[in-house]
């Protein structure tokens, strides 16, 4: 069958992800709970599919996912998470991602999502497309983060999570430089003047989930 690699911040939810796909006849090749640890072995691993949550304790998916996609890695991701929000969705999917379900699907789910990606296909479940579809058609005239490109929202993300401009630069290739100019030009952008309400901002348009705060 196919390689696989799993990174979720809970150990519990990854041995049991482990002994789930294994089941189906699958090989788990690693597992991590940090991007930047996850980042390394799936270089050195390339294992085929690779299963990510998006809230790896502090830190973000979408780390590793503009990584992988930065570096034109073969490995292909299913993004695995509790996170219904649209524009986690369309995110991801812009950012690479093959599949995305949700953590409350049947193991069912799971197994077509991964079938299909081996084949080379996208894979959304019926709620998952939906919530795609929403973020794809939505008005967006009120709302100040539209027009921000995955990276500018990757970058917001990481600021509201409390990471500084040497963590995000070392994460993201860019210096600590390029960080701050990128940091002060969107919140100008965004017509806020510090990071507190840049996080309330954050939290009000659903960029972040105001719970892992």
């Amino acid at each position: 069958m196919s390689s696989l690699y799993l990174v979720d911040d809970h150990q519990l939810v990854r041995e049991g992800l482990r002994a789930l796909v294994q089941a189906w006849g699958h090989t788990v090749v690693g597992e991590s709970a940090t991007p930047t640890e996850a980042l390394a072995e799936i270089s050195q691993l390339k294992p085929d599919v690779l299963l990510l949550d998006l809230h790896l304790d502090g830190r973000s998916g979408f780390e590793l996912l503009a990584n992988i996609q930065r570096r034109n890695m073969a490995t292909r991701c299913i993004v695995l998470t509790m996170s219904t929000q649209p524009r986690h969705v369309a995110d991801a999917l812009r950012m690479g991602a093959m599949g995305y379900v949700l953590k409350g699907s049947a193991g069912s789910e799971l197994a077509s999502a991964i079938d299909a990606v081996i084949k080379g296909r996208r894979h959304l479940g019926p709620e998952v497309a939906d919530l795609a579809l929403q973020s794809f058609t939505q008005q967006d005239k009120d709302d100040p983060l539209s027009a921000l490109s995955p990276r500018e929202r990757q970058i917001i993300t990481m600021v509201v999570e409390g990471a500084s401009s040497t963590e995000i630069g070392l994460l993201l290739h860019l210096s600590p430089k390029t960080v701050a100019t990128y940091r002060s030009r969107l919140m100008a952008k965004l017509g806020v003047s510090d990071v507190p309400a840049l996080v309330r901002l954050a939290v009000r348009y659903k960029l972040v989930d105001s719970e892992v705060l």
